[in-house]
């Protein structure tokens, strides 16, 4: 990691990455990995990386249905995941 990293609230936790890092790396960075439910609760995680399966989902910064594998972090971003309201 450099110096200059980027700071963001992934489900009210502070977490910090390098620049250029996406959504989803930093939530698996984080440990989870898990960024929505299925609608039978089963827990789901991005799977293509380009944002056709529409896997990664979360909210961002208050936004629904925002694909975590196609974007980047930003200071102060706040990321919910399915895991921990609704995205």
């Amino acid at each position: 990691m450099t110096d200059a990293y980027i700071t963001l609230s992934i489900n009210a936790r502070c977490v910090e990455v390098d620049p250029g890092v996406t959504v989803a790396a930093a939530i698996a960075m984080a440990g989870s990995g898990v960024t929505r439910r299925s609608v039978s609760g089963a827990a789901r995680a991005p799977l293509c990386g380009m944002g056709i399966c529409q896997e990664c989902r979360v909210t961002i910064d208050g936004v629904p249905h925002q694909l975590s594998c196609q974007t980047l972090c930003a200071e102060g971003m706040h990321v919910v995941t399915a895991s921990e309201g609704t995205a």
